[in-house]
């Protein structure tokens, strides 16, 4: 019976995804990657194929982990103040989570996502539509439940938590935690303040 492996994928991805934050996709070979984990080269290839292979599992592991964490926060049957919750978890997140949000704040195409397998590519667009889905329908059940317009729903769901913290990734910082607290209040102010 063979050793177990030493470095395990995720060990990879985190390594990765700390790259990223110096150095942006360009600093994702596979042998920097490695050597940031301290493994041997041939080690990564065994867990990802190829540069691409790593680029995607990244991108898809960030985003499905982001949004499963999310859309738990938002809850099945959204409610004000769950949306609230929410926006805050987000911010939160990105604090607790720097390298992997400041993955997210570049977005997909940073990944080279023509690049990717068939198979990574269709994992990618199913999870984009059932995310998608999911917030579509979340916005439409706090609109009724509010009276405010969907617009103002997703505004105050995504736009400005996402929009609260990025600054402070794009310099590759964690948001203070005054961020949560203002992200908290104007989230609050949309979602309970008068409908004009």
């Amino acid at each position: 019976m063979g050793r177990p492996p030493q470095h395990r994928a995720d060990d990879f991805l985190d390594a990765a995804a700390r790259l990223f934050v110096t150095g942006g996709a360009r600093a994702l070979t596979m042998n920097a990657v490695a050597r940031a984990v301290g493994a041997p080269s041939g080690s990564i290839y065994h867990r990802f194929p190829d540069r691409a292979a790593l680029l995607a599992a990244l991108w898809l592991r960030t985003t499905t982990g982001f949004q499963s964490g999310y859309l738990e926060a938002l809850g099945e049957q959204p409610t004000a103040d769950s949306a609230v919750g929410a926006a805050v978890w987000l911010v939160d997140w990105c604090r607790g989570h720097l390298p992997e949000a400041v993955v997210l704040q570049a977005g997909a195409r940073a990944f080279e996502p023509d690049d990717w397998s068939e198979a990574s590519r269709t994992e990618l667009s199913a999870a984009e539509g059932d995310s998608r889905r999911r917030l579509e329908s979340a916005v439409r059940s706090l609109a009724k439940q509010t009276g405010r317009p969907d617009d103002q729903i997703a505004f105050a769901l995504l736009d400005l938590p996402l929009a609260a913290v990025r600054r402070h990734l794009l310099a590759g910082e964690a948001p203070p935690k005054r961020v949560t607290t203002l992200v908290k209040s104007m989230v609050g102010l949309v979602l309970g303040g008068p409908a004009d």
